[in-house]
Formats: C-alpha cells, structure tokens, sequence
C-alpha cells in the first residue's frame, strides 16, 4: 500500500487536494465555513418535566448513576480533514463543499497533517498512549446529510488510549476520569428542517470537517461532575489550540450516556442523549435523565435502551429512537487511506522528509501550559484562594483581563481579584455581557484602584465611580472624582469638629458606647459619614472617635 499522504491544514500554509495513486486532484476553494451542529432527529414528543428538588427523594438513596460521555471537538483547521474546502462559521450554505466532501465519484482522501498534529497533542495533554499506528474505517449509516453513506474514523485503531483527565467538583475535591480513547473522524453535513413547507433542506458545509472524538470511561455519577469535566477539557483545548471549543458555535457537542442501578448489582439499562451543545444544559439533561430513569423504576417500568434529546425549553429528555435493535455499521477498514504511521525521536527514520511525517517527541516539547498548571501558579504568586483561580480561567478573558490591571496598579493582587472577580464581573453577568463587551477596560480599574490605593476615595465612592465608569461616557476615574468632588477628606481639624458635633447631637448613643455596647459607635461613624456625604475614612473617623470618648 502506498504511503499516506500529509496535507498541511495550519493557517497561512496549504497544499493541494491530490488523489492518491494518480486520483482526482482538486482545485483550492476561495470560499469559507463551517456550521453549527444540531440534533439529527428532533422529536414532536412533549413530556412533563420532573420537578427534581434538592432533597433526596423517598428511597433515591438506594440508586447509583452511572455516567459516561462522548466529547466531539472540532478541530482548529484552516480546511477539512480529508479535502482542501476551507472551515469558517456561518458561510453561505454549501458554500465550502469540494468535490471530495460531496462524494463524487473518484475522488480521494488525503489527510491534513494539522489534524493529526492536534490529535497528537491532545492525546498527550490528556496522559494518553499515542499510538504509533493506527487505521481509518468507514462506519456506514445513511442519512441525508452524509453524502458517502459512511464516516470515515477510527473505530479499531485510534490515534490514542488510555487516557486520564483531573477535573475538580464543587473547585475543592479532586477527581480523575479516565479516558478510553480519542480518535480522529469527519463531520456531517447539516439538516435544515423546513416543518412550514414539509421539506429538509441539505448544508454540506459542515461535511468533513476535522472532528476528535474524546471518548471517557463511564466513571461519572451526576450532572455537576460531567460539567466539571467538559469545562476542563475545553480549558485544555483552547490552551493547546486544537479546538476553539465554542459550544454555541457547535464546536464542542456531548453525547451521555446514562444508567441507574442498586449499588453492588449489575449496570443498568442505558439511554444516551444526544447532542448537548450548552455545560449547563449537559448538567440539567444527565440529572433529569437520572432522576427519570429511577422515578421509572420504582414505579414498576422499564427503562428503554434508546437515544434521547434534550428539550431545554420544557427542561427535560424526549425519546428520539430506540436502540433496542443493534445497529450495524458494517464497520470495514477504509480502503483509500493506509495505516497512519506517527514516529519519536528513536524511531524517525533518516534523511525522512519532515512534511510527511511527525515525531511525537517534538510536538510533546510544544505543549504549552495547562490549565491546571496555571492555576497553581495564580495560588503561589498572588496568593489567591484556589476557587478564585477556578473563576479566572473559566471566564472567557477574565484572567487576561485581571493580569492586565495587575500590571497597571500598586493594589495588591488579592484586592485587585476581589474587584475583578466581585464587581466587574457581577456587572459582566448582570448584563450579560463578556469581558471582551465590557465597557471598563483593565486600564480604568487600575487608575480606579489606585485612587483607593492612596486613600483618596473610600470603598464606597469607589463602587459608586465603577458605576459611572461602567456608563461609558468615556471620563476616567480621576475625571468623575474631581467634577463630582468624591474626594476624601483630609482636613483631620475639620472632621475632628463633625465628630464632636455629631455626639453633642446624640448624647444617647454616646452613653451607649460608655456603657459597653461595643456596636453604639459604629452608629455614631454611620452618623459622620452620612453628614460628609461618605468621603470620609471610617477608620480615621472610628480613631477621633474613640479619643474624644475616653478623653
């Protein structure tokens, strides 16, 4: 058999669709895209959510879940993984279909090397054996939007096995899920259903574009574990740059399979649902299939090995076909791609060209930092609390965002995480905006920052300022202060005279104090405050205070 044949797929480097053995060659697309993904088959079944309380219902105790889920990430490639059609999101339809991609007669398969490179790396990132060979086949189904009638993936052979990943439940406990395999395959096309003129429309953009199929072992027991999980493992790809990982985008889609029994007898019946494109949908779905399935048994039914779909509007599964009947594939070894043959650096062969071949070792030396590792290091160098750390990186550019106003300010790094993590981003989701929409830039909190740095506004003023910057009328923090004269006071004789009006004024609550009620002077600091408009240092007020009634 002949050697594969490596197609670059890296941004600003391309190569020729070329047939191998003397096969079709194609000519490079000028158009770009790539579309969303959404359940294959969408059922009319309406079905009464379950109303899942917090509390353990009556004899729930003696149920256990078993989880496991299917993770397709899209892979971060200028072209397809088998053609030259270019990938972008939301092209015109059928706008990035190449002859191969559409199936026509004589055409062949040449694999992007980006691909398999992304693969590799993930593997390796995930503590997977990669394996040196392995081998494409083709899975046949037929539906509309799967032109060939078959996939073409790595059923028997994957890229990679036997993996591991640590994840964190509740951002305290560790946990590790172990990971069967990732194998490298196409997408689908897209079906677009037309319900007002009873017909399907077909987009085949999406077909053939690079997919890893990261496939955990079912070492999950709830919906909050399995979110943990997928985040981390999007964290993890976004860092190494194999997949951009956006859900909404259709990036990243989840499939779960899930079963209940009693604890120490067999596994359940299992039922999979389909197509979670949302963490927290994929947490709402596995916790309703789970407390479905158990309200199912212990009302005397049965549970139906099928697949299911997420209604997130009603807030439940809906069934969407049974798999009581074993499906066959009719898996075969894919004829027109030979075994995929990776190298170290013990086993690279001499003078071999460096275009068609890749040494794991080397792209090992490339992995960058992972998340896990960046957290640790957000811990040790500004002593922040690991939950923190947790909020950094799962907001989508909160951590670029907090370095940069690091960088900008003389406040410590726990005061700045406060502000960053408490009132920019309570705006953030108030609004429900992200960190790149936001009206406040790192630089405007920093200057924010070291106005309360230096005492010259208090906490108060401060988060009133935050608030008016937040309005984006393009003024700086220093600008709001002064025109509206927030500054503090410093004039230690003139809130000296406030302060022994204010208890002239309230010989009842001076008592009180002298008496021994410890919480009668923050009234009287309350009172001198609000009669200078908050621009006064409570601690300083709290210090003439405490003078003035012990002199």
């Amino acid at each position: 058999m002949a050697a594969p044949v490596l197609r670059w797929g890296c941004p600003g480097t391309r190569w020729a669709l070329a047939g191998v053995g003397g096969g079709f060659r194609h000519r490079r697309g000028a158009s770009i895209g790539s579309t969303p993904s959404l359940t294959r088959e969408q059922s009319t079944v309406a079905q009464k959510p379950l109303h899942t309380a917090q509390k353990l219902r009556k004899g729930e105790h003696k149920w256990a879940a078993v989880v496991g889920l299917e993770i397709h990430a899209q892979i971060s490639s200028n072209s397809k993984l088998f053609s030259g059609s270019q990938v972008c999101f939301a092209a015109p339809p059928n706008s990035l279909v190449s002859f191969f991609d559409a199936s026509l007669p004589g055409t062949l398969p040449v694999l992007n090397r980006r691909c398999v490179e992304a693969a590799v790396m993930t593997g390796l990132a995930l503590n997977c054996h990669i394996n040196k060979r392995s081998s494409f086949d083709r899975k046949h189904y037929f539906y509309a939007d799967l032109p060939a009638g078959y996939q073409i993936t790595q059923q028997r052979l994957p890229i990679a096995v036997s993996g591991s990943l640590v994840y964190k439940r509740g951002q305290l406990v560790s946990k590790r899920v172990r990971i069967k395999q990732i194998q490298l395959e196409q997408d689908s096309g897209k079906s677009l259903h037309d319900d007002l003129r009873a017909q399907t429309l077909i987009d085949l953009n999406r077909a053939g574009v690079g997919l890893l199929e990261v496939v955990l072992e079912p070492d999950l027991s709830c919906g909050e574990e399995a979110a943990a999980v997928v985040r981390e493992l999007q964290l993890i790809l976004q860092a190494l740059g194999t997949s951009q990982a956006n859900m909404a985008e259709g990036q990243l889609r989840v499939d779960a399979n899930i079963s209940v029994h009693h604890p120490g007898e067999p596994l359940g019946v299992r039922t999979e649902v389909k197509n979670l494109n949302s963490i927290r949908f994929l947490a709402k779905a596995i916790d309703y299939e789970i407390q479905r399935q158990i309200n199912e048994l212990e009302t005397g039914g049965k549970i139906l090995n099928e697949t299911r779909s997420f209604d997130c509007k009603l807030g439940c599964t809906v069934p969407m076909r049974d798999k009581e009947g074993k499906q066959d594939y009719r898996f075969m070894p894919e004829p027109n791609l030979p075994p995929l043959v990776l190298y170290d650096s013990t086993t690279l062969p001499a003078g071999a060209d460096s275009q068609q071949v890749i040494n794991i070792d080397q792209i090992r030396d490339m992995l960058p930092e992972l998340p896990s590792v960046t957290r640790e290091q957000l811990v040790q160098q500004y002593g922040l609390l690991p939950e923190h750390s947790f909020t950094l990186l799962n907001e989508v550019g909160l951590l670029e965002f907090f370095q940069n106003v690091i960088k900008e300010t003389r406040a410590e790094p726990k005061k700045v995480a406060s502000w960053v993590l408490n009132t920019f981003l309570g705006y953030l989701k108030q609004q429900n905006l992200t960190v790149s929409e936001s009206p406040v830039t790192p630089s405007a909190l920093a200057e924010l920052l070291d106005l309360l740095e230096r005492k010259a506004i208090s906490s108060s003023i401060a988060k009133q300022v935050f608030q008016e910057l937040w309005r984006g009328q393009g003024k700086t923090a220093a600008q709001i202060v002064s025109e509206q004269k927030l500054e503090l006071l410093q004039d230690p004789a003139a809130l000296e005279q406030l302060c022994l009006a204010t208890m002239e004024e309230h010989p009842q609550v001076v008592m009180d104090v002298k008496k021994g009620n410890p919480r009668a002077i923050n009234k009287l600091i309350g009172l001198v405050r609000k009669a200078t408009l908050s621009r006064a240092d409570p601690a300083l007020i709290k210090d003439i205070l405490e003078k003035r009634l012990w002199s």
